[in-house]
């Protein structure tokens, strides 16, 4: 079977984690982010290099980069999913409506929680039974959830942003563990969790096998719709865990809630290395390319410089990164 995963007796993370095949482009995100981090401290200098502002900076990067993990599963199965930041706000709200914190207050905030995550792993259900059993277009089929999503957070929360009640879960995910921000923290668990899976389970050179070519797949024993269906739900779960955190960063459920941040999502996993066509991923690449569009909104911002100029560099960022990719693929086959 042919495929873009580690070749026979090689470590289990071959191509698709930060090491071996990808430790070259590691290191170019590395010193990306070095050289923002120095254009930052030369243009604004103890205010950009401050341990306050670092922290703002990961604080930031946390939902973005929730969402980017469960982003980098579909993209390296050769999938795309575009209702990750509308499945965010339908989670939010569904977990602020008056019900639902209501019940959080006569039992347990985790009631909340759990609404966020059921929420977001049925959209991703949904996404997937529609792609690998319907045959319905990953774009288009998530598209629709993006709408749908978005439309039915709209009618919940009748257009009203929801404000967080319950002071135990604002105390539980507001706080500092070690003075590091709760949501940073979680923001590295879920990342950890998405590396072990992806370079040390048969989960992850499954994912990278149907994502390299999944008629080969099919053939070596590999149930490939199944498999498709576990992937947008756990974008889905995912996208439940960012909700859960935007909540304890902004206290407000909202149908506005992750607008757009499908768009980021997509931006870091490409930059990060992994492959569009799939068959390629990389957990800790996903995680830098994350750092690299946080800290570079920072320097923009400490420097008071326009949104416009903001998504001006993203997009000059985004181009070079899929160039290069080109550029490796094609040196790649003539190998």
């Amino acid at each position: 079977m042919e495929r873009r995963g580690p070749a026979p007796g090689a470590p289990a993370g071959g191509r698709t984690g930060g090491l071996g095949g990808g430790a070259g482009r590691t290191v170019g995100l590395v010193i990306a982010l070095a050289l923002l981090c120095v254009v930052g401290v030369v243009t604004a200098g103890e205010r950009f290099a401050s341990v306050d502002n670092l922290l703002t900076i990961l604080r930031l990067a946390a939902v973005i980069g929730v969402l980017s993990i469960g982003m980098t599963f579909v993209v390296t199965g050769g999938g795309i999913d575009l209702s990750v930041g509308s499945v965010l706000g339908l989670a939010s709200v569904w977990a602020t409506t008056l019900a639902t914190q209501t019940m959080a207050e006569d039992t347990h905030w985790l009631l909340m929680v759990s609404t966020a995550l059921l929420v977001g792993t049925a959209c991703g259900v949904v996404n997937g039974v529609l792609i690998a059993y319907g045959r319905v277009v990953a774009f288009i089929a998530t598209l629709a959830m993006m709408v749908a999503a978005r439309g039915l957070a709209e009618i919940i929360a009748n257009r009203r942003t929801q404000i967080v009640r319950v002071e135990s879960f604002k105390d539980a995910f507001q706080g500092n563990v070690l003075g590091v921000p709760v949501l940073v923290w979680l923001f590295a668990l879920v990342a950890a969790a998405g590396w072990v899976v992806l370079n040390r389970t048969t989960f992850g050179r499954r994912t990278v096998a149907v994502g390299g070519n999944p008629e080969a797949a099919r053939l070596a024993g590999i149930k490939v719709k199944r498999h498709t269906a576990y992937l947008y739900a756990l974008s889905g779960l995912t996208a439940g865990i960012a909700a859960v955190m935007m909540l304890a960063r902004t206290t407000a459920g909202a149908s506005t809630n992750g607008q757009f941040y499908e768009l980021d999502a997509i931006a870091a996993v490409v930059i990060g290395g992994t492959l569009l066509a799939g068959g390629r991923g990389s957990i800790l690449g996903t995680v830098f390319g994350v750092l690299i569009f946080s800290t570079l909104t920072n320097v923009f911002t400490q420097n008071n410089l326009s949104i416009s100029a903001q998504s001006v560099a993203k997009g000059a960022i985004i181009v070079a990164a899929v160039l290069l990719q080109q550029r490796f693929a094609a040196r790649s086959r003539g190998a």
